[in-house]
């Protein structure tokens, strides 16, 4: 830091620094002033802005579906009523055209899913100095705004898909089925000699591709938006080098976030139609 300004590197590493309360081994419990405090804090600390976007997200969407469906009318309905239905028969048509057996959660799962994504992906263009200057006006230190660039928000969703993975499959299959369609395939054998090998063998492979498949959805969508924050980050170091550069970075962002309106649509998408996948091999019967 040189007096007042700071360097690239600096003002890179504040932004990708949550604010982190949580037990200090020095100075116990408090919110961390530095990325360093944070990292001393360990596991168990808590990124307090991720949850609180989170959560405002969740309820901004929740208020507004709630709201468009109290006021529904067979008449002529509202702007946010035909905004709504166009979001539901969506979901409907994606549902229907990856999911064969029938469950109520599932349709539901997929629309709280795919909003959520898109709404914590969207604050990806809320311009990058916005609330963190905000922020630092009311005394606070960092202020991350988009959740979905914290792996801890992208694995929990993942691990909460992935428990309905395992719930339904065992439901579905018995837990004798789910063993076995562990351990039976792809390799079948009716040697008694063979099958104990074929059997570790199966194992390893599908509970690689069991695994997979929370570790996938997570580090897909985190990866897409870290990289996605990472660009309108440098971009905005370019309104610090003259007049020149400052209107070849506001082009520059102009154009990275018109095209990132498709990325976060479609990791939103892709997000759902995944879960929508593995929910749907979940329920299918193998013999």
């Amino acid at each position: 830091m040189v007096g007042n300004e700071i360097t690239s590197a600096e003002y890179i590493k504040h932004h990708l620094t949550n604010l982190t309360f949580g037990n200090h081994p020095d100075h116990g419990w408090m919110l961390a002033g530095t990325a360093e405090e944070a990292k001393e804090m360990g596991f168990w600390a808590v990124h307090v802005d991720t949850v609180f976007w989170s959560i405002g997200l969740a309820s901004l969407f929740a208020f507004y579906f709630y709201k468009a469906a109290k006021k529904a009318s067979a008449g002529v309905p509202s702007g946010l009523q035909n905004f709504v239905e166009m979001i539901v028969e969506f979901i409907d048509e994606s549902v229907r055209g990856s999911f064969s057996a029938k469950n109520d959660l599932v349709a539901p799962l997929a629309l709280t899913i795919f909003a959520w994504v898109f709404l914590m992906n969207l604050m990806d263009l809320v311009p990058v100095d916005l609330i963190p200057w905000i922020s630092s006006v009311l005394g606070i230190h960092h202020m991350k705004v988009v959740p979905s660039t914290d792996p801890n928000v992208t694995f929990a969703m993942a691990f909460g898909v992935f428990f309905l993975i395992i719930f339904y499959s065992i439901k579905m299959k018995g837990v004798g089925g789910f063993v076995g369609e562990l351990t039976g395939m792809p390799f079948q054998t009716n040697n008694l000699l063979l099958k104990p090998f074929t059997t570790v063998i199966n194992l390893i492979l599908e509970g690689v591709n069991l695994i997979a498949k929370p570790i996938s959805l997570s580090l897909r969508l985190f990866g897409n938006m870290y990289a996605g924050e990472m660009i309108f980050i440098l971009i905005s170091l370019m309104y610090s080098a003259g007049w020149v550069m400052g209107i070849f970075g506001g082009t520059l962002q102009l154009v990275w976030a018109i095209f990132h309106i498709l990325v976060i649509t479609l990791q939103a998408f892709i997000f759902m139609t995944l879960t929508i996948v593995y929910l749907d091999m979940a329920h299918a019967e193998h013999h």
